[in-house]
């Protein structure tokens, strides 16, 4: 078996899988609630936050050498990546929790999104794949299966919020804010990615399933529903942003508390990152995945035996790598079943309005994850 963790900027995920005919499947997830990109002043990370990594990390490994897991890679995103102390607070938390840890680039993080999603969606023709995390923003264009370009946003459901917001729920003023700021740096961007030009976004990453949560909730949709109609995506932030200066909308805290509890705070402004995404690049629908980065990182370094780049101890960034040997595993993986992928429906074009009241949806888990509360 082996075990990937994801040291994000929001949570730290630990994810175990055994490896069927070249296909990953779960055998246990667990999360812990971190909030690391709140750990960040003046550029660098605090002792605070570093000790609270070391503590998941150190936790996790009790859990995998119960389970006489070895085969372990962890890896870690924008908090640690952006840090100005990045290479010393890295290194301390090897030290500490007696894990490797490889800082990923935000090229990578995106390729590794892409190779992930790509492995789950029976349709990645066209489109941009978009992954808001806690402490940045991934965009993948891609044609006929393959990418086109890859680029990392600073732009995070939490340094958002904390760059942005003053209460707990953005205000209207607040959300015109983060949707200049984003719109300037797509602005930026290279030719790949063309205004208007993607009427499908793949949403992968925390912000699009909890937004999905929301939408299916909100507007009483199946619970298997896995797309989002950009239009219900504006009615939702509508509904759910706080319109008075001094007061939080007890309304939309209901809702939040009772479908998604461990993303009270940082929720909306992903959303507005979302939705400012979605139509700069003429989106209709988001289709959402549940593969990502983990599973990115599973095929690209194990399924097919790519070699990692070396990352010392006072970690150093892993950028693009170089494609090693495959592994034999691989080889007769490849040879005994081609690989699988897992439909996603279309999401009908609506305008319901929204209904607060429905009944909480249950979400099927490989195994209840702690989902803590946001530091």
């Amino acid at each position: 078996m082996y075990a990937v963790v994801d040291v994000g900027s929001n949570t730290v995920r630990l994810n175990i899988y055994k490896i069927e005919y070249g296909q990953p499947v779960p055998v246990l997830s667990r999360k812990e609630s971190v909030g690391l990109a709140s750990y960040v002043r003046n550029g660098q990370m605090l002792p605070a936050g570093i000790q609270r990594v070391t503590e998941v990390l150190s936790s996790f490994k009790v859990l995998l050498d119960g389970l006489k897991i070895s085969n372990v890679h962890v890896f870690a995103t924008a908090a640690l990546r952006n840090a100005k102390n990045s290479r010393a607070a890295v290194g301390e938390i090897i030290k500490n929790s007696g894990m490797d840890v490889h800082v990923i680039s935000g090229e990578m993080e995106a390729e590794l999104d892409f190779i992930g999603a790509s492995h789950a969606l029976e349709n990645m023709d066209s489109g941009i794949l978009v992954d808001i995390g806690g402490g940045s923003t991934e965009l993948v264009p891609y044609k006929d299966g393959k990418m086109l370009n890859a680029v990392s946003l600073p732009f995070g459901s939490l340094n958002t919020y904390d760059k942005f917001v003053a209460n707990i729920l953005p205000t209207a003023k607040e959300r015109k804010a983060i949707k200049k700021a984003v719109t300037e740096a797509l602005k930026k961007l290279p030719d790949e990615f063309a205004k208007g030009s993607y009427p499908v976004i793949c949403g992968v990453g925390g912000t699009a399933r909890a937004a999905n949560k929301l939408a299916v909730d909100m507007f009483r949709l199946p619970a298997e529903e896995t797309s989002i109609n950009v239009i219900n995506l504006g009615k939702m932030i509508k509904i759910l942003e706080n319109d008075e200066k001094d007061s939080v909308p007890v309304d939309a805290l209901d809702i939040l508390v009772r479908v998604i509890p461990y993303r009270v705070r940082t929720i909306l402004p992903g959303m507005i990152v979302l939705q400012t995404i979605a139509k700069y690049f003429g989106g209709e629908t988001i289709e959402v995945t549940e593969a990502g980065v983990r599973e990115g990182y599973l095929y690209k370094f194990v399924v097919n035996g790519e070699v990692e780049a070396e990352t010392p101890q006072s970690g150093g960034k892993t950028g693009k790598t170089g494609r090693g040997r495959r592994s034999k595993r691989a080889e007769k993986a490849e040879e005994k079943k081609p690989r699988a992928r897992r439909t996603r429906r279309k999401a009908e074009a609506t305008s319901e309005e929204p209904q607060p009241q429905a009944q909480e949806v249950v979400m099927q888990e490989v195994v209840t994850e702690n989902e803590g509360t946001e530091a």
